[in-house]
């Protein structure tokens, strides 16, 4: 029995002497806790844009906007007055909902036409798409049954017929991007583009350590210093070998029949960006760590929980300020929202021209510090070896 906890004693002092292993024991549960505790801390989506088109600008037509506005799940973000461009203009704004008010609105309702509200619905986002409409019945619901029971009640009906008796104008729902509610196609490509930049992320943070723990930076380093060429030739094969990758995954989409044949090419370029900003960040935190557990735990903090906080599923806006700060600082946000116009909405190039720059920002920065820590170290080995 003293032997066994002797040995047990061992194993504590040799945990609590390992600080790498102590704060990933111990400060990945509580970081990981703070930050998805913080990401879903609401527990609700509320204040999701709506786009409304106002062809009718009539008394009730305001009123209905009045309605939609007081419901706490929804707000106007802009009317319009026609159609034109009504949906270029939904993706640009991020709306999740379009309401289409017909010309002669109100007069049909006093005529007892029994006009159509349309409300498109994008189900990009499945999560955001029925909590909209969910708002949208609701409250067009409302507006229809107070203008029939009013009308009946002036009429002489008794309230409780009233009440079984509203349709004075006609609701329809139409779905968008996404028109089966189809959870593969809503979920998938954001977890493989997720799978995507930890391959690369872990990869990559082998580059420079291994080259340390080895004894080889020497070696690499007197064949040449030019700290451009070090880091091209560290990148470049995960680059090609990317690839394969983006082939592959487009061999699994028409497998898995997925549709993603819009804006193909466009989105492989952002790809390529997108593996560019991914490889600098990997790279320079191989160059800064001195092995490859710790490049490795550290890229592992920054991918693990890096889809959670994208803003795919839960959207960004929801969510603290200081997390969406820490998620617009990886690459994967940015990619995410450009693969989502560019495929689920089919929209246009021009509108994921924001996401392109923050990648583009952000592999530059990452670049720009990995070159200076590389010149750094080089200088460092160099003045150790002339001592």
């Amino acid at each position: 029995m003293k032997v066994f906890l002797s040995l047990l004693g061992r194993e504590f002092k040799l945990f609590w002497s390992n600080k790498v292993l102590v704060l990933l024991f111990l400060g990945a549960p509580i970081l990981y806790g703070v930050l998805i505790g913080s990401v879903y801390k609401k527990g609700v989506v509320d204040n999701l844009p709506v786009l409304v088109v106002d062809k009718d600008r009539s008394e009730l037509s305001r009123k209905a906007m009045t309605m939609i506005e007081d419901n706490n799940s929804v707000y106007i973000a802009e009317t319009l007055y026609d159609t034109n461009k009504m949906h270029e203009r939904a993706r640009e704004i991020g709306a999740t909902c379009v309401v289409i008010f017909p010309k002669d609105f109100e007069k049909d309702i006093l005529l007892k036409r029994y006009p159509e509200v349309i409300s498109y619905i994008n189900t990009s986002n499945l999560l955001t798409a029925n909590i909209a409409s969910s708002a949208l019945q609701l409250s067009l619901g409302t507006l229809r049954a107070g203008i029939e029971i009013e009308a009946l009640q002036k009429q002489g009906v008794a309230e409780s017929i009233a009440l079984t008796q509203f349709e004075p104008f006609k609701m329809s729902f139409i779905r968008m991007n996404n028109r089966s509610t189809n959870y593969l196609y809503f979920l998938w490509p954001g977890v493989l583009a997720t799978v995507f930049q930890q391959v690369l992320l872990l990869g990559l943070a082998l580059s420079f350590t291994q080259e340390y723990e080895n004894n080889t930076f020497g070696e690499l380093i007197d064949k040449t210093s030019n700290t451009f060429t070090l880091l091209l030739v560290k990148c470049l094969p995960y680059m090609i070998m990317s690839i394969g990758i983006w082939g592959l995954y487009l061999g699994f989409a028409n497998w898995f029949r997925v549709p993603i044949h819009h804006n193909l090419i466009p989105l492989t370029l952002i790809a390529g960006l997108f593996v560019f900003s991914v490889s600098a960040i990997g790279v320079l935190v191989s160059i800064v760590l001195p092995t490859q557990l710790k490049a490795t735990e550290v890229l592992m903090v920054i991918a693990t929980p890096s889809f959670m906080i994208s803003g795919f599923t839960w959207p960004l806006d929801q969510m603290p300020t200081w997390v969406q700060a820490f998620s617009n600082s990886i690459p994967l946000t940015h990619f995410l929202k450009a693969f989502r116009i560019l495929m689920v909405e089919a929209g246009d190039v021009k509108q994921t021209i924001p996401a392109i720059k923050s990648i583009a920002i952000i592999g530059i920065i990452a670049s720009f510090a990995a070159l200076i820590a590389l010149w750094i170290k080089i200088r460092k080995h160099k003045k150790a070896q002339e001592i």
